[in-house]
């Protein structure tokens, strides 16, 4: 297959190919030049697209290299005027957690964490919120009317536990050193409060006590954080408030949680917190818990939030794990959900506010990751391909908000769904970034932020290629290609309506040879990693490959690779 030319009046034209676009019609004079029309604002994204900014990519230092003289395989022809989305800037997050460590001490994990700008970093932590009692000190930890044991995962009693905002200890993150992260590094907060108190609380109003708490963490941050979700999946029998001690109760709640007390209690949050704001000057978003169609263990859950929720909620939030719980996933599962998850997703969000009568609001999944175990699959760089797939399919599916979770957790011999080693991965440097990293940051380093559609035209069509394109306001377009096949692939790139520069410049991320097929090691242009795991700790100043832009873009793609490409404008 002829390799395509780039010029500046290439013609609109589709196939029996994969064709991820919009307009189709046959080009015009007037339709050859650069002319990108954004579309109207997505309702998914909403106010979490406030703070897109238009971005500038500087070209590195690069490594010229000949243009690939292999016979192209397949081809991608992208029309950077026909915009499918401003990238919505807070999908890249992360989610910090309370036990690990008061980070802000660690130099080196704060660089990385600079480096890999996640823009929106959840705390204080995922089920542990429902626990934590943000404003606890040493002396008194939990209210008064907070009880000693609660319910925990499989209906047994258990402690409550030392999550409180002002636990000082070296393993635990307090409170102002969260925000103190987020100050070292540029981040968005992204905050939830205790909903659980409001059904284990041993007072005359459990939730009066609990929105009345939530309410005062509003008035201390003062307008820091604009994002709040009332609870963390509040639907799961793993959650502190999912079951109660009816013995204690003093206001008649039920043993077991429904979607409608939640909607209900959810309100009474959302007026005490908006309240608490407006005393401040604060604009705040309240996000109420809905069940994915996989993850609904409460039965109804959505329809009780959803016909009580009234105008309580701002957005929506979900969570999802992508592939079977703790099976021995295969490469192929793991990747393949990283592009059908999102999708179906969104798909049902809208589909279930729309049954409800509920206008349609924007959509967080403030966590995500995979859940496969037994073959170090979290720890490896195909976690990190699955990211890739992840980010790209969560901006094409317009998600407001997307926090992977999490930064730090424990090995448990491969297990572990951390970005970053915590201190025990046997042989790997303390924060060692895990292979996810890589992929994580060369992805938003290279990716613009307005995603435009593409065709790409597969070679015997083969489902090896997802390719992700984009543009940036100071110019320059670009795509991400993923080959999560076992043969090498040579593609061809055709940018419609692009004045052409003089280069383009590119990366490849491909794994080791380590555990087969999970290879903990990353390699980017050729460069791994000086430990057993993980990949170069000099990933800033690695040299993209560089071609003379002169007409003709082809690009080798190896088997179980990404590539990162940018291209020059005039």
């Amino acid at each position: 297959m002829a390799a395509f030319m780039i010029g500046v009046c290439g013609c609109k034209k589709v196939s029996n190919s994969t064709h991820t676009g919009g307009n189709t019609d046959t080009a015009t004079a007037a339709d050859s030049i650069y002319n990108p029309v954004d579309p109207s604002p997505s309702a998914t994204i909403g106010f979490f697209g406030n703070s897109w900014t238009g971005r500038t990519f500087t070209a590195p230092a690069d490594s010229m290299v000949a243009v690939s003289s292999l016979v192209g395989t397949d081809s991608l022809t992208i029309n950077v005027n026909d915009v499918l989305v401003k990238t919505p800037p807070l999908v890249y997050g992360n989610n910090s957690n309370p036990y690990m460590g008061q980070i802000i001490t660690q130099p080196a994990l704060m660089q990385y964490l600079t480096d890999l700008s996640p823009n929106v970093l959840r705390g204080p932590g995922g089920s542990l919120s429902d626990v934590y009692f943000w404003n606890g000190t040493a002396a008194n930890p939990a209210p008064a009317d907070a009880p000693d044991s609660i319910y925990q995962t499989g209906g047994t009693l258990g402690p409550l536990g030392p999550w409180y905002g002002g636990n000082t200890a070296g393993w635990t993150l307090s409170l102002a050193n969260y925000y103190n992260v987020l100050a070292q590094t540029n981040t968005t907060a992204y905050l939830t409060v205790n909903y659980g108190y409001a059904r284990y609380g041993t007072g005359t109003s459990p939730v009066d006590s609990a929105a009345h708490l939530a309410a005062n963490w509003v008035r201390y941050d003062n307008g820091k954080t604009k994002f709040w979700e009332i609870g963390n999946e509040t639907y799961g029998g793993w959650e502190a408030g999912y079951q109660i001690d009816t013995t204690k109760n003093h206001d008649g709640q039920p043993e077991f949680i429904t979607g409608a007390l939640y909607a209900q209690q959810l309100n009474v949050f959302a007026d005490s917190m908006r309240a608490a704001a407006q005393e401040t000057g604060a604009t705040i978003y309240i996000g109420a818990f809905l069940a994915t169609s996989t993850s609904e263990s409460v039965p109804n859950w959505n329809q009780g939030v959803l016909s009580n929720i009234g105008n309580g909620a701002d957005f929506f939030i979900i969570h999802d794990y992508f592939t079977p719980y703790e099976q021995n996933s295969t490469v192929a599962t793991i990747l393949g959900t990283g592009t059908s998850v999102p999708a179906a997703d969104m798909s049902y969000v809208k589909q279930q506010l729309q049954t409800y009568g509920l206008s349609t609001k924007p959509i967080a999944m403030s966590e995500w990751n995979i859940q496969a175990t037994g073959s170090k699959q979290n720890t490896s760089y195909v976690s990190g391909m699955h990211a890739a797939l992840t980010l790209g399919s969560f901006i094409k599916n317009q998600f407001g908000e997307a926090s992977r979770w999490d930064l730090a957790n424990g090995y448990l011999n491969g297990d572990d769904q951390g970005m970053f080693n915590i201190g025990d991965e046997p042989n790997a440097p303390l924060w060692n970034p895990r292979p996810s990293f890589y992929y994580m940051y060369y992805f938003q380093k290279c990716f613009g932020d307005r995603m435009v559609y593409d065709t790409l035209r597969r070679a015997m069509f083969n489902t090896d290629l997802t390719t992700y394109s984009s543009t940036f306001t100071s110019g320059q377009a670009g795509t991400v290609i993923i080959n999560s096949g076992a043969y090498n692939h040579v593609v061809s790139i055709d940018f419609q309506h692009f004045p052409a520069g003089a280069k383009y410049q590119w990366y490849i991320l491909t794994g080791g040879t380590d555990n087969a097929p999970f290879s903990s090691q990353v390699y980017v242009n050729g460069i791994g990693p000086a430990t057993p795991t993980g990949g170069p700790l000099n990933y800033s100043s690695i040299k993209p490959y560089g071609a003379t832009l002169n007409g003709q873009i082809k690009i080798a793609v190896p088997a179980m690779s990404v590539v990162y490409l940018v291209a020059d404008s005039k």
